[in-house]
């Protein structure tokens, strides 16, 4: 799947999440999402379902500019056969040192890929609105650009229960996870957080959460009383 166009820069988004049916309904899919939140015209876009197993062929990663790992309920830490291919990708990638922006799942599991250290976090949960503390500045890259224009704080969307101790450079910190942001030379950029999502999407998710009780109601209503 793709924007097609004539185009000055070509991008991946590898879903590692399949669509829920309110972002199906409402947005067509998170593939909009992340194109509405990263892409600029004349850009193409192409999806690969990575969590259905769907890859890009090694022979095409030369002819993208830049990569995004989407987040995903699945631990970055699992063995199934998708998340381990998907890392050695990443390996793949950061040897031809393309740029990859990973977001949530997808910074866990950079790295995971890249030598660190991923597990679940001790404090729980981060659900809901969070301040997030620069401390270190952030080269912009690409699709990047609109994020990185060097504020000392954000604040942004969190939704994850693991937690990432990582040797590689921290940019940002807050006062729940140590490692909300970090960079591997000047083509790499995990973030803890969700900069895709918007409040509906955000409001939506945590309603499944407690439908499947994997956060409680107080959990739920203290998530949104930090909206």
């Amino acid at each position: 799947m793709g924007i097609e166009g004539e185009c000055k820069r070509r991008y991946a988004l590898l879903l590692a999440a399949r669509d829920s049916e309110y972002v199906k309904k409402v947005y067509g899919g998170y593939f909009n999402v992340f194109v509405a939140a990263f892409g600029e015209e004349e850009e193409r876009w192409d999806m690969y379902r990575v969590v259905d197993g769907e890859f890009p062929n090694m022979n095409e990663l030369q002819g993208y500019d830049g990569f995004v790992v989407s987040g995903s309920p699945y631990d970055a830490y699992g063995d199934d056969n998708w998340i381990l291919e998907l890392c050695f990708l990443l390996q793949t990638l950061d040897s031809m040192q393309k740029k990859v922006l990973g977001i949530c799942f997808g910074h866990q599991l950079l790295c995971r890929a890249l030598g660190g250290k991923i597990g679940k976090s001790q404090s729980g949960w981060d659900i809901g609105l969070r301040k997030v503390n620069i401390v270190k500045d952030i080269s912009p890259c690409g699709f990047l650009e609109t994020l990185v224009k060097k504020p000392t704080a954000l604040t942004i969307i969190e939704c994850h229960q693991d937690e990432v101790p990582t040797g590689a450079e921290v940019v940002a910190c807050s006062d729940k996870t140590r490692v909300e942001m970090f960079t591997i030379g000047d083509h790499i950029l995990g973030i803890q957080g969700h900069p895709e999502y918007s409040k509906d999407i955000l409001d939506n998710l945590i309603d499944r959460l407690l439908y499947q009780d994997s956060i409680q109601v107080s959990q739920a209503c203290s998530s949104r009383s930090n909206q």
